[in-house]
C-alpha cells in the first residue's frame, strides 16, 4: 500500500496543521510517559527542517464533547517542550478567537499546540462545520496519527478534505511494517494471539486464516479454544457463546494446513489477584476451582520453538496477566523469543495496545522489527477493514 506523503516544497513556508496523538497517560498533572510523543518527532523535525510552521491538534481521553480541565492538553505542550527544546505555545481552544489571535502572532521557529479538539461534540461527529473552524488558519494538513485512524472524526478524516493534504511519517512507516505482515509476509508466518477475549480477535482470525502457517494462541482467548475441545478451564475465563467459533476455526485450519498450538499447561490461582498463590498444571488437567492466568513454561517453550523458525512473526494480545510478576513469565518469554527471531532476520511486529504496553514493561521495544502505535487501529488493519484516517492518502 502506497501513500500521498509531503516533500519539502508541499510544506515550506506554510502553516501545517498536523493531527498527532498526544493522548497520553498523565500522573500529578505532568506526563508519565512521553512514548506517544515522541512517535511523532521524525514527522515534526522533517517539518520543521522545511521552514513550515506547525500547529498540532490532538484528543486526550473522552471530554465526551464538552470542556472538561482534567483532559487539557497543558502538560503535554510543557512536555513537548521539555523533550525537544523547542519554543511550544499552548493555545487554550482549537478554534475560534484564540487560535486566530496565535496564528496572528506566530514566531518562526515556534510551535502551537492546540487544546484537546474532543472539547467539542463536533469532532467525533465528523463534522464538516466543525472541521472548517479547525482548519480555516492553515495552509496543508498532515495527517500522523496512527493511532486515531480508524475514527472517522473530524480532525482525522473531514479536514483532511478541506486543505492539501498528507500522511505523516509515523503513519508511512505503519502502513509499511503492517502491509508487510499483512500482506506480503515471507514464509513461514506465524501469527499470536492473546488477550481476554476470543470475540476480538474473531475477525483477525477469519482475516489471516488463508495467509498464516502456525497460530499460536495464549491469554484468556486460549481456554475458549481449550473449552471446545472438550477440556476442564476451571474458572478461566471462557466465552461460552464462542464455543461454536472456536471449533469452526479449528476445523478449518486442519482443513488448509494450518497448525494451531494451544497451551499444554497454564499457570492456575484460586483468584484474580497478584497474591494469590499460583502453581504450574498441565491444560488436560485444570482444577474446577482454579483459573488460568498465564500460558505455562512448557507452552512457552513451545511457542518460542514455533517463533525461532518464522521469518514473520505478527503478534497481537498478552499471554497472561503479564502486569502482575507470578503471571508475567509467558509474556516475558514470547517477547524474548520475537527478539531472538528479529536477531536472525525475522520481520517481527507487535500490534498496539496492551501488546506494545507488554514489550515497553519487558525492554523489548528496540529488539522487534515494529511495534506499532495504534492497538484498534492495527487490529481493524488486520482484519482487512480500510481505515478512515488512512483512505484520503492511498494511492493506487
Amino acid at each position: 500500500m502506497r501513500l500521498k506523503t509531503f516533500s519539502r516544497q508541499d510544506v515550506a513556508g506554510k502553516k501545517v496543521l498536523v493531527r498527532v496523538d498526544f493522548n497520553v497517560p498523565l500522573a500529578d498533572g505532568r506526563v508519565s510517559d512521553d512514548t506517544r510523543i515522541r512517535a511523532h518527532l521524525a514527522t515534526l523535525n522533517e517539518l520543521r527542517e522545511a521552514d513550515a510552521k506547525i500547529a498540532l491538534v490532538s484528543h486526550l481521553g473522552r471530554p465526551k464533547g464538552a470542556v472538561n480541565m482534567k483532559y487539557s492538553l497543558a502538560p503535554v505542550a510543557e512536555e513537548l517542550a521539555k523533550l525537544t527544546g523547542w519554543k511550544v505555545r499552548f493555545v487554550p481552544d482549537c478554534i475560534g478567537a484564540k487560535v486566530d489571535e496565535a496564528v496572528a502572532s506566530w514566531k518562526d521557529g515556534e510551535v502551537l499546540l492546540l487544546e484537546n479538539v474532543r472539547f467539542y461534540p463536533g469532532e467525533e461527529k465528523n463534522d464538516a462545520d466543525f472541521a472548517k473552524k479547525l482548519t480555516r488558519n492553515f495552509d496543508a494538513f498532515v495527517m500522523d496519527a496512527f493511532s486515531a485512524a480508524h475514527r472517522a472524526h473530524a480532525s482525522t478524516r473531514a479536514a483532511a478534505e478541506l486543505l492539501p493534504s498528507f500522511s505523516g511519517r509515523l503513519i508511512e512507516r505503519e502502513i509499511k511494517m503492517l502491509s508487510a505482515a499483512r500482506d506480503n509476509p515471507k514464509k513461514p508466518f506465524v501469527l499470536i494471539l492473546g488477550g481476554a477475549k476470543v470475540s476480538d480477535k474473531i475477525a483477525v482470525v477469519e482475516n489471516m486464516l488463508k495467509k498464516v502457517d502456525t497460530i499460536l494462541i495464549g491469554g484468556g482467548m486460549a481456554f475458549t479454544f481449550l473449552k471446545a475441545q472438550g477440556k476442564e478451564v476451571g474458572k478461566s475465563l471462557c466465552e461460552s457463546e464462542k464455543l461454536g467459533f472456536a471449533s469452526e476455526m479449528l476445523a478449518k485450519a486442519a482443513e488448509l494446513g494450518v497448525k494451531i498450538l494451544l497451551p499444554v499447561d497454564a499457570v492456575v490461582a484460586s483468584e484474580f489477584k497478584a497474591d494469590s498463590p499460583a502453581s504450574v498444571v498441565s491444560t488436560d488437567a485444570i482444577p474446577t476451582d482454579r483459573m488460568g492466568l498465564d500460558i505455562g513454561p512448557k507452552s512457552a517453550e513451545l511457542f518460542a520453538k514455533e517463533i525461532a523458525s518464522a521469518k514473520t512473526v505478527l503478534w497481537n494480545g498478552p499471554m497472561g496477566v503479564f502486569e502482575m510478576p507470578a503471571f508475567s513469565k509467558g509474556t516475558e518469554a514470547v517477547a524474548g523469543a520475537l527478539a531472538e527471531a528479529t536477531s536472525k532476520g525475522a520481520l517481527t511486529v507487535v500490534g498496539g495496545g496492551d501488546s506494545a504496553a507488554a514489550v515497553a514493561q519487558f525492554k523489548m521495544g528496540d529488539k522487534v522489527s515494529h511495534v506499532s502505535t495504534g492497538g484498534g487501529a492495527s487490529l481493524e488493519f488486520f482484519e482487512g477493514k480500510s481505515l478512515p484516517g488512512i483512505e484520503p492518502y492511498v494511492i493506487g
